[in-house]
């Protein structure tokens, strides 16, 4: 196979975490014989300082041309001033309008290996497998109008945020819910505040009229304040969440602490399917974020960027056998003893994202020769 990706680093860690993705992916095209061609463009805050848009045309040009798209992370001190009339978010969901990508999914599962690393305990964790589809192109986040204005009176100045659905982007993100989940264990659970907020009545209504339609999957519906307590209480017992934007947001990064570290989850933004070859057009990153205070001092995890690796083989390019063998390099480096500060514990090796990014892309490349440092690592990691 060929195949064009372009790669947006972005700011903080982005450059470094994006770089171990894009040696992972020409791991997986030098063993199983394909061939990835890479461009990179520029987006966020180092687009702002080069060209004063947080999404360059070019930058926007570039990735519709591309059969998928690795982002980094956008954002940092720098440009936080709430006042600034350009953002590097903006950039983000400029991207995300650009490409028509709807379905954020971010799967979460525990590792074995990482169960005691959580603050979470290990019982409330066996057997955690869940993904969280989120709506990502509308909602509160697009709605308009969006503004703030001074007023006068004692109530200070005014601002409002609109949250805008339209039935067929909520039915979209739903079926999308449904279909994975009619792939997995057959349960979805659809997340909204239906006893509050017109929008989720809404939501609530064109779920139950799809229901009967996917008589092979069980629904449910949480109020988001419930899914919140229940993804602590009993995570295990969820296996595909839908919502909008806004609650997909909070939830999957209060998710990220299941795995013990927000550096392990991936996550793809998909669009339509395309009729003839079921790819779909997609836009790959860590949930991580851009995280200033560790960027450029080699402690930053690249496991969520190289796990994401995995989901743009097999949603945008087809290739399942080679998202396996991304995933199963990663299980191995693990269970070698290998960690980054963020998921390291007692007994096991704390490493860099070089060392860290070295020992995945050695397995991918020859996952047999590897097996015997593995074992190295393992005793040189016990106590």
């Amino acid at each position: 196979m060929n195949a064009s990706i372009a790669l947006l680093p972005g700011d903080g860690i982005g450059p470094e975490v994006v770089a171990w993705g894009r040696q992972a992916l020409e791991a997986v095209g030098h063993r199983f014989g394909h061939e990835f061609g890479f461009a990179e463009g520029i987006i966020g805050g180092g687009a702002i300082d080069a060209t004063g848009a947080a999404l360059p045309a070019a930058t926007l040009d570039l990735c519709r041309r591309s059969d998928a798209v690795l982002l980094g992370a956008v954002g940092g001190p720098k440009w936080d001033d709430p006042r600034a009339p350009v953002r590097p978010e903006q950039g983000l969901l400029g991207l995300r309008q650009g490409l028509q990508v709807f379905a954020n999914l971010r799967p979460v599962r525990v590792h074995p290996q990482l169960v005691h690393g959580s603050s979470i305990k290990a019982e409330v964790l066996e057997g955690v497998d869940l993904v969280v589809v989120r709506e990502l192109t509308g909602g509160i986040y697009f709605g308009r109008p969006s503004r703030q204005w001074p007023a006068s009176g004692r109530q200070g100045r005014r601002v409002v945020d609109t949250l805008r659905y339209s039935e067929a982007e909520i039915e979209r993100i739903l079926r999308f819910g449904f279909e994975l989940a009619r792939s997995r264990r057959g349960l979805l659970t659809s997340v909204d505040k239906a006893n509050i907020l017109e929008s989720s009545r809404l939501w609530r209504q064109i779920a139950q009229e799809l229901a009967p339609q996917y008589s092979d999957v069980r629904l449910e519906h949480l109020l988001v304040d419930a899914c919140a307590m229940h993804l602590i209480r009993r995570p295990a017992s969820f296996d595909v969440i839908v919502t909008e934007n806004l609650f997909g947001d909070i939830l999957t990064d209060e998710a990220a602490m299941l795995a013990g570290s927000m550096g392990m989850l991936p996550s793809a933004s998909l669009g339509a399917a395309a009729s003839a070859t079921g790819s779909r057009p997609g836009l790959y990153e860590p949930i991580h974020g851009s995280a200033p205070d560790i960027a450029g001092q080699d402690r930053a995890n690249p496991l969520a960027t190289i796990l994401t690796t995995a989901l743009l083989l097999r949603y945008s390019l087809g290739l399942e056998e080679e998202a396996a063998a991304v995933e199963a390099a990663v299980d191995a480096v693990l269970a070698a003893g290998y960690r980054t500060p963020d998921i390291a514990e007692e007994g096991t090796r704390t490493v860099g994202t070089r060392e860290m990014g070295e020992a995945v892309v050695e397995r991918l490349q020859d996952p047999s020769s590897a097996r015997q440092e593995e074992a190295r690592v393992a005793v040189r990691a016990r106590p």
